[in-house]
């Protein structure tokens, strides 16, 4: 096999990887966490809700997989197991089916948190000089402020 030679230090990849692994693992439990209450959603505002997460989720599925594409480009292998998820993920999971206004409520916060996530991988991408690192999770970033604004304006 040869050796990935695309200017970046091989310290450098593999900084920036482990910090897109937690930035996959805390999205594919978003993900999961979306998905579930889609599923799960019941009450007055059931048809906006289950909609709207299943617009979330399926964003969510397009981002693991560029996430998890960058990890292995940059030379690293992608993570994925649940295990391996949970230990990575800064996103705490529910263990109960919570009414439509606490779903959205726990989906901002996990919005919130892949924004923390995403605001770390830039940094560690941006201090190695890997603008496309950075550049997705700018981007990630940007889409998950949005998301947050909008579910944050549901409950007010």
């Amino acid at each position: 096999m040869s050796s990935i030679d695309i200017g970046i230090k091989e310290s450098d990849r593999v900084a920036t990887a482990d910090a897109l692994k937690e930035l996959l693992a805390d999205s594919y439990t978003l993900y999961l966490q979306t998905h579930n209450f889609h599923w799960n959603v019941t009450g007055p505002q059931f048809r906006e809700l289950h909609l709207m997460f299943e617009e979330h989720y399926q964003e969510l599925a397009v981002a693991v997989d560029d996430i998890a594409e960058r990890i292995r480009t940059l030379g690293v292998s992608a993570p994925g197991t649940y295990k391996e998820f949970a230990q990575l993920s800064s996103i705490q999971e529910t263990d109960d089916i919570p009414s439509g206004s606490e779903m959205v409520d726990i989906l901002n916060k996990g919005h919130e948190q892949v924004v923390k996530t995403c605001r770390k991988v830039l940094k560690i991408a941006q201090d190695s000089d890997d603008e496309s690192s950075a550049s997705l999770a700018s981007d990630r970033m940007r889409i998950h402020e949005k998301t947050a604004w909008m579910l944050r304006a549901m409950n007010q």
